[in-house]
């Protein structure tokens, strides 16, 4: 049983998520505020840890940054319609990925699922059975790890948060076919969350972005206006 470790000064959503991520089989501890957290932490760490980012004493980019001096576990920041700064600041500084308020408790599930099968992977647990989720997909220079949640384009390691991996992947599995910003939410969200297709394409733009960084002439992602994108086998 995967320990996940909740913090935010909210008590409606520590409520709410840790009901739902107990039934969904998890052990679960809730923390107001960073410090809080940070001092049951250097006791004993959990598995993996979802961090508001602003709160009192001491804020999510604060406890993130105290905890990267001493641990890789896994972390989810959980950040307002507004916070896209924070969100790049997080990144860099080693979130695993970021959710957006108001979100589906479905939703950062599958977020949290998919940063612990990552973790596994790295851990050397090996699954029961492959399955076209978790198996290794190669298309040309483009190599993707499921379960290591790594992406490499010619051989270099590129950086990708949850949803930016899934889109790619959704994107890469059928190359030359065309996936509508609708398909593509459906891949990232679900029908309890409102997008509209700017956030679709704000993801695509921060995708190719960091494909560049690796390879300025990148160029495997196809933009059809008014239809949608799709990958193109390089």
């Amino acid at each position: 049983m995967s320990k996940i470790a909740l913090v935010d000064d909210d008590r409606n959503i520590l409520t709410s998520v840790s009901m739902t991520l107990e039934a969904e089989g998890f052990e679960v501890e809730t923390y107001n505020d960073g410090q809080q957290a940070l001092d049951a932490f250097n006791r004993k760490l959990p598995d993996m840890a979802v961090l508001d980012i602003k709160m009192p004493r001491m804020d999510g980019m604060d406890l993130l940054q105290r905890l990267r001096q001493k641990t890789t576990m896994p972390v989810i920041f959980l950040t307002s319609k507004d916070d896209e700064i924070d969100e790049v600041l997080g990144l860099r500084m080693g979130a695993d990925d970021y959710v957006k308020k108001p979100f589906s408790q479905r939703l950062l599930v599958e977020r949290i699922r998919t940063l612990l099968r990552r973790q596994d992977a790295e851990n050397g647990v090996v699954p029961a059975a492959e399955t076209e989720e978790t198996k290794v997909l190669q298309r040309g220079e483009l190599t993707m790890d499921p379960l290591r949640h790594a992406v490499t384009w010619k051989g270099q390691d590129v950086t990708l948060t949850v949803t930016e991996f899934l889109l790619l992947q959704a994107l890469a599995q059928r190359p030359g076919f065309v996936k509508s910003r609708d398909q593509l939410m459906d891949v990232a969200y679900d029908d309890q969350v409102y997008v509209d297709d700017r956030t679709i394409d704000s993801h695509i733009k921060r995708l190719r972005k960091k494909m560049r960084m690796a390879d300025t002439e990148f160029s495997a992602i196809e933009t059809l206006y008014g239809i949608g994108y799709r990958y193109n086998e390089e």
